[in-house]
């Protein structure tokens, strides 16, 4: 619920503001729309899946649903990598170079990393890795536990760490450490003078706002890729069911932080949720006039 919420409210905002988007940001509404594509391709099965005690469907929705997440994953680790790299090169350029990202660029830049992200969702499709139920029964995703004997299945999983996982890591880590240090000199340099100007301040702000994202999605699934690393080299029985799910849980939360970070530090979002409040508390009180105690679904939607 609160991913489908925060994340449309973010779609909303882009798509009222669709003219005044600069190019990054233009990552931002991808990233919203992997994380409420996942929640609603995946969330609603795995629920019921939850309430049954079992997996339902069978061993295609199985495949189904292990696509989808392996899928939004990728998309949503390699649109943050390319937001942190975007990041660094226009804090570390003048602003003329900073204006060369266009749109198109980006919009081009979102379509390779979807093309990325559909390439290797369909790899285990097509005999390379694996895509099967996890431990604790109610959830599906790669196989980990397949690879042991499997030099096929381990050059999957190798590959995938490093390409989808390790580097785009790296690579986000190095950009915003090299982004802090450029920062932290020029403050220096600002601070001779006892003047910080209005640029610098939202240059730091944007910036917290991309690391915050980016901790909290690496966070979030760091105990999940270490969970399904250590079934790779053991049986999956050496784990207990539970040590297999919270990870899992946890991993799903993170398509539903990113909304908050981005009502903490900017303040025009802060602004276009208060106007969608007021757009909803409209028609609550259009909906509670005095004729609508003649109407039953009136009364329902004032209720």
């Amino acid at each position: 619920v609160l991913t489908i919420l925060g994340n449309s409210a973010v779609l909303a905002t882009a798509v009222k503001r669709s003219s005044l988007l600069k190019s990054p940001e233009l990552l931002t509404v991808n990233l919203a729309v992997a994380d409420i594509g996942m929640a609603i391709s995946m969330y609603p099965l795995a629920i019921a899946s939850a309430w049954n005690h079992a997996w339902l469907g069978g061993d295609v929705s199985c495949i189904y649903y292990a696509l989808m997440g392996f899928l939004f994953g990728v998309c949503s680790m390699m649109t943050l990598c390319a937001m942190a790299v975007i990041r660094f090169l226009v804090t570390n350029s003048s602003k003329s170079n900073s204006n060369k990202i266009t749109k198109n660029t980006v919009c081009i830049l979102i379509t390779f990393i979807w093309l990325y992200s559909l390439l290797w969702a369909i790899l285990p499709l097509v005999g390379w890795g694996y895509y099967g139920p996890e431990p604790f029964g109610i959830s599906c995703t790669i196989a980990w536990s397949k690879f042991h004997n499997s030099s096929n299945g381990f050059s999957f999983i190798l590959s995938m760490f490093l390409l989808c996982t390790v580097l785009p890591a790296l690579t986000i880590i190095a950009c915003y450490l090299g982004i802090a240090w450029k920062v932290h000199k020029a403050y220096q340099e600002i601070q001779n003078i006892n003047r910080i100007p209005n640029a610098a301040k939202l240059e730091k702000k944007l910036t917290l706002m991309a690391v915050l994202i980016s901790v909290g999605f690496l966070s979030s699934w760091t105990p999940y890729a270490a969970a399904s690393f250590w079934s790779i080299f053991n049986s999956s029985d050496s784990l207990q069911p539970i040590v297999t799910l919270l990870p899992c849980l946890f991993a799903k939360s993170s398509t539903a932080y990113n909304p908050f970070i981005y009502y903490i530090f900017s303040k025009t979002f802060r602004c276009e949720i208060k106007k969608l409040q007021c757009c909803c508390g409209w028609r609550v009180h259009y909906f509670s006039t005095d004729n609508s105690a003649e109407n039953p679904v009136s009364m329902m939607w004032s209720g």
